[in-house]
């Protein structure tokens, strides 16, 4: 292998190159930091950043650097969100599993990434560890790959793997990933993962997000049997499920006996135990978020959150009004194959209200983004119950949304559902 210093690698890096920054939990911070040393020396270097919970925010996002680093991210995490909202980097609203294909048809440009890989094994390939997601289609069109060999780097099988032949450049690094604390449901979430749990059937497939209220379910989930995981994001809450049995990966069609996922986020238990597990798949975001492969697994169950719904099920996610909070992710890629596969159902989880606020309302805030349209929303759940929208009209799924929403606000959206929708609305028991 390569090894050479952090500031000898990123020699490679040129002015006006455009670099993919792996992401999740994987950021190579080291390497990063290397680069930016180097900003006198470069220009007008586009860094592509992807999903990534960072320790900090993204130094190459700072304003003193606008000259030598141009940042745009497929999915604003909070390392760069603060940056993005300041008008000092950019995003591309995009379905997460069909980035890969801008990558591979050339419409985003990549010469360079900066990998955070585990140790080689026996055959001298590295696993890309907790981040395949982008990371694979990035590296199979770059023409200049630079690692961080990380000790602590769990080595996973799948997809993410590079041979050490192809590495340009490495440096060996012994750094923890970032750790996600464990979200403990609280009474409400729990609530609403319970709703959720009791409309899970045995032998479904789980896609599950990140958080109180997807612990929530999973906890409610400890009865069931048979359950299958084909997820984007991996995190805590399934380790116990799946160690007991209940999730067994069976009853899947694609991969059965396989735990599939693209990303892992969590505790270094989780990191451990996805470390050389032959049970655990990880796979380039582009197939794991493939509505057509989705699809082929039964009763497939997307459980996704929202920021904001209308009383037509219009789902907001990835902004509050105007300001850029997230990214649209997976969501699309799972609410459209969980709803085309046998016996699949799709919710939206979320509490009634924050801070005061309700979050089910009228119209969406202006300027707010429509992650997931109203054609698509099934269920949509909160701590005071589960609204059905599946084949309701614009009045009946009004009136379904206002009886989940919390009771302060009942009255205000009921007066708004009458003037939007008028007689239609007010015949609806």
């Amino acid at each position: 292998m390569n090894f050479t210093t952090p500031q000898e690698a990123v020699k490679l890096i040129k002015s006006n190159d455009h670099v993919f920054i792996q992401g999740s939990v994987s950021t190579p911070e080291t390497l990063i930091d290397a680069m930016v040393e180097r900003a006198h020396e470069l220009k007008n270097v586009t860094i592509y950043n992807t999903f990534a919970i960072g320790r900090r925010d993204a130094p190459y996002c700072d304003p003193k650097y606008a000259d030598s680093f141009r940042t745009i991210s497929f999915f604003v995490a909070n390392n760069v969100r603060k940056a993005v909202n300041a008008g000092y980097a950019d995003c591309i609203p995009a379905f997460l599993g069909e980035i890969p294909s801008l990558v591979r048809r050339g419409i985003v440009k990549v010469d360079t990434v900066l990998l955070n890989v585990s140790e080689p094994d026996e055959n001298g390939y590295c696993s890309f560890g907790t981040s395949a997601d982008i990371a694979t289609s990035a590296v199979e069109c770059a023409k200049t790959i630079i690692a961080q060999v990380n000790k602590q780097m769990p080595y996973t099988y799948g997809d993410a793997r590079i041979h050490v032949s192809q590495i340009d450049a490495c440096i060996h690094v012994d750094e923890p990933l970032v750790e996600l604390p464990i979200s403990i449901p609280n009474e409400l979430e729990t609530k609403i993962g319970n709703y959720i749990a009791e409309l899970i059937p045995d032998g479904a497939t789980l896609q599950i997000g990140v958080g109180g209220i997807p612990n929530a379910v999973l906890s409610a989930l400890s009865n069931h049997k048979h359950l299958g995981l084909h997820t984007e994001a991996l995190t805590d809450g399934v380790v116990p499920l799946l160690e007991s049995g209940v999730i067994d990966n069976t009853q899947k069609k694609i991969l059965p006996h396989k735990t599939v996922c693209s990303l892992i986020l969590g505790s270094k238990r989780l990191y451990e135990w996805a470390h050389y597990n032959e049970k655990l798949l990880t796979r380039d975001v582009a197939w794991t978020n493939d509505p057509f492969i989705i699809r082929q697994n039964p009763k497939v169950m997307a459980i996704n959150s929202a920021l904001e719904v209308d009383l037509t099920g219009q789902i907001c996610a990835d902004s509050i009004g105007t300001r850029i909070f997230s990214g649209v992710g997976g969501q699309h890629d799972f609410m459209y194959g969980g709803a085309l596969s046998e016996g699949g159902k799709t919710f939206i989880a979320l509490p009634s209200q924050t801070k005061g606020m309700s979050k089910i309302v009228n119209t969406l805030t202006p300027g707010a983004g429509v992650v997931t349209t109203r054609f698509q929303t099934q269920h949509v759940v909160t701590e005071y119950g589960v609204a059905h929208l599946l084949g309701k009209t614009l009045a009946e799924r009004a009136k379904e949304l206002i009886k989940v929403a919390h009771p302060d606000a009942r009255e205000e959206l009921d007066k708004a559902a009458f003037e939007r929708f008028g007689r239609e609305y007010s015949r609806i028991r």
